[in-house]
């Protein structure tokens, strides 16, 4: 990252006094947001010091053709290791020179060029000039010549203030593309990256000694913020140390694109984020600061107890993944939903996720519909408690939230279950023929009937169709039949040094038996793109990242892995689990014929759609066209940030999918992010993707593996605690689904909205006292 310590002039400075270049310790790099490169170029010289920027590897070289369609004459004072060297930066061409410029292959790549002051192709007369000419009223070599040996804040301030107008200016003809609703958001968020692009590690002391703003904290309205601390370094200082009188004029917080009127005030920028934030995930109610979200499946549509407690709990939006289930499931899960929510009275959201191009295993051949009843042991082997079944009625849904059985058991047998009470014994043969009981002991009301929970004191093998009997005395006995006992998933069992064969072939469902190679298994890929773009000694990794391989061999049809990580044990590997393969560079289709199909159902019954694994702005292309095709403007977007070129380029992805009027958002999808551009860095990322979208005004979910022991165990980690916390600068925190998912909202619920007056009074204040005792 380049030093801060800068003169940013207007016109070119062919004397400046010594004493001043002395203090220069840096310079301005120019930036420019381009659809061909990343958010961020930097000009690199052999006589510069390293150019870095936090976390971003992307920045790209700019070459010093000799032929420049058209420039400008703003000078850059750029300091090498033993020198300072003036250079002059060029304006990114408009879009209706860009063909010219792209045709030739000494400069298709170039989006800033940087030329050393005695080229010869700078010599006057410049009869054309840039059109992103910075129109400041602040003159600096008048500056320059008052100070002497002294560069001030006041001056460094100027100077950021010069670079960010000119990042906009350098990007007028994109700013004009975007839609109205978000051309203040879309300046904003090149005035952030701007501000970025410089080391403000000294004037950020510097403003912190004498008690001014926070460079950290003005993302969401830079410019004005800048411009009110200059006014206030002005007003504050005599005339006779600078000398000057500028205009406030010259600091704009109010500015014109194509004849629109854009407000850049701080109150403005504030409230256009909120605005925007209610725009895309609705409302809050009450005092709340957050909204949740929670993944929703199967379940949901078999269950209106669990929406009911969950609204009830605190979630506001609920999800459903494209990528499993179909249109009939989706309707029901939705229908379920908003008739809960309109008897709570509690207005909900519903976000479909377009399944997207991932690379998942294929589906495994359905297990046995056969479950399996076990009581809880000690390390003896001694019983220590009971099985927990639950009995219910077909059809009445999962238990109460407060309940956690073992098993669910549905039963059909309307007679059976309205004879059944608290500490009967319900016999049955189990699938082994081993004769095995249930005894009742508590009784609970649910929807159509009466649900039981039951406890097993021994090891069964419970399959559709078992019988089970109420013995009573002198009497027939009543009879109810276990149903809709799900398959068994089944699954690979992988320990490090195993091979894994990938096949393309996915006509038949693959067999979970190993191969005839002892430690060898075999499982599909219904993804061609697989099989075509991997090479041996790529690293390939399954199920977010829990298994672990290297790619030995490859050929047509068939991938062969060799395990390098997995569990001491062994790690399991089921149906449609994810697969990554960070550093290959597979070309997937954006949107997939199957989420265009889903993107007709979405669009009639939610209110969100989640655009998964977005790698380019082409991607972004194809939605917009796709949604413009179907004339959807309501339908809000989520952009699913969860691979590497997808961090990489999201200030592109947001400044293309800004020129539609949709509802904006992104999702920092933390799971497959992580598998792909290292564990180490997710921290940096998450964070990084904050920052540029609040810039933007764009509100943002933060997802996966949130609070996830709870939802799994019930019992929360320390660092899930405070990881949750950290959801309170996103305005959305999801949660995947789980046996306690109703508990983990409860408490993310209390997370997020606790009043910081209400934690402040369970402290005691600290009493100070005159003399030790």
């Amino acid at each position: 990252m380049l030093d801060l310590n800068i003169l940013f002039c207007k016109n070119q400075l062919t004397e400046i006094d010594t004493t001043l270049q002395k203090m220069i310790k840096g310079a301005v790099s120019v930036c420019s947001v381009v659809d061909q490169t990343s958010f961020l170029y930097h000009a690199r010289f052999p006589d510069l010091s390293a150019v870095n920027t936090c976390g971003n590897s992307s920045f790209l070289p700019c070459k010093s053709g000799s032929k420049v369609p058209d420039y400008g004459n703003h000078l850059l004072l750029l300091q090498g290791k033993d020198k300072i060297t003036p250079r002059a930066a060029y304006r990114i061409p408009p879009d209706s020179e860009d063909a010219q410029r792209q045709s030739s292959s000494d400069s298709s790549d170039d989006q800033l060029f940087v030329f050393p002051d005695n080229d010869e192709n700078l010599e006057e007369p410049r009869k054309r000039r840039a059109a992103s000419k910075i129109q400041s009223r602040i003159d600096l070599q008048q500056i320059a010549k008052k100070l002497g040996h002294q560069v001030t804040i006041l001056d460094k301030l100027k100077a950021v203030h010069l670079h960010i107008l000119a990042m906009e200016q350098w990007n007028a003809s994109r700013l004009k593309l975007c839609h109205q609703n978000y051309s203040a958001s879309a300046i904003n968020m090149l005035h952030y990256l701007a501000l970025k692009s410089l080391d403000t590690e000294q004037i950020k002391e510097e403003l912190s000694s004498i008690g001014l703003m926070n460079l950290e904290t003005i993302n969401t309205h830079v410019l004005s913020s800048l411009s009110g601390c200059i006014e206030m370094l002005i007003n504050s200082r005599p005339d006779s140390l600078l000398g000057l009188k500028v205009s406030t004029e010259g600091l704009p917080v109010q500015q014109h694109l194509d004849n629109k009127n854009v407000d850049l005030g701080m109150t403005a920028m504030v409230k256009k984020a909120s605005s925007d934030r209610d725009l895309l995930l609705g409302k809050l109610q009450s005092l709340k600061k957050a909204h949740i979200m929670v993944t929703v499946g199967q379940e949901a549509a078999e269950n209106d107890t669990q929406i009911t407690d969950l609204i009830s709990s605190g979630a506001t939006i609920f999800r459903i993944n494209c990528a499993h289930g179909n249109t009939e499931l989706w309707s029901k899960i939705i229908t379920t939903v908003k008739r809960c929510s309109h008897l709570l009275e509690k207005p909900c959201q519903i976000l479909m996720d377009l399944a997207g191009p991932k690379l998942r295993t294929g589906r495994l051949k359905d297990g046995p519909c056969v479950v399996k009843i076990s009581p809880k042991r000690n390390a003896l082997g001694r019983i220590i408690r009971g099985a927990q079944v639950w009995l219910s009625p077909q059809g009445a849904g999962l238990p109460p939230s407060h309940l956690s059985p073992d098993v669910i058991l549905q039963v059909d047998g309307e007679e059976f279950l309205s004879k059944l009470e608290v500490d009967d014994s319900v016999r049955f043969t189990d699938a082994r023929g081993k004769q095995r009981s249930l005894r009742t002991i508590s009784k609970y009301p649910v929807f159509s009937g009466a649900g039981f929970m039951a406890e097993c004191s021994k090891t069964a093998y419970v399959e559709s169709g078992t019988a089970l009997y109420i013995k009573e005395k002198g009497k027939k006995s009543s009879v109810g039949f276990v149903v809709s006992v799900p398959p068994a998933e089944q699954f690979v069992r992988l320990r490090v040094g195993d091979l894994l064969v990938l096949t393309r072939d996915s006509s038949d469902k693959q067999d979970t038996s190993p191969c005839s190679a002892v430690g060898t298994h075999k499982m599909t890929c219904p993804c061609g793109y697989l099989f075509d773009s991997v090479k041996p000694g790529d690293p390939i990794a399954f199920d977010d990242g829990k298994i672990w391989g290297v790619i030995k061999g490859t050929s047509i049809s068939e991938v062969v892995v060799t395990i390098t990580h997995a569990g001491p044990k062994g790690t399991k590997l089921g149906s449609e689990k994810s697969i990554n393969i960070p550093q290959s560079n597979i070309r997937y289709e954006g949107l997939t014929s199957k989420d265009l199909m889903d993107l007709d159902f979405v669009a009639a019954h939610a209110n969100m759609v989640g655009i998964s694994f977005i790698r380019d702005v082409h991607d972004i292309v194809v939605l917009r066209q796709e949604l413009s095709k179907r004339k959807i403007s309501k339908l809000g977007v989520v952009l699913k940030i969860e691979t590497q070129g997808g961090f990489e380029k999201l200030p592109l992805l947001i400044l293309e999918a800004m020129k539609s009027g949709n509802p904006l958002g992104v999702m920092i999808a933390r799971g497959d992010l992580a598998v792909e551009c290292g564990w180490e860095k997710l921290a940096d990322i998450q964070e990084e993707i904050m920052s540029i979208c609040s810039a933007a005004h764009l509100p943002v979910i933060l997802a996966t593996q949130v609070l996830e022991s709870l939802v799994k165990t019930g019992v929360p980690t320390r660092a899930e605690i405070t990881d949750a916390a950290n959801g309170r600068r996103a305005s959305c925190v999801m949660l995947n689904k789980g046996k306690h998912i109703v508990k983990a909202v409860s408490t993310l619920d209390t997370i997020l909205n606790s009043q910081c007056t209400n934690a402040k009074a369970e402290l005691k204040p600290l009493m100070l006292i005159n003399r030790v005792g």
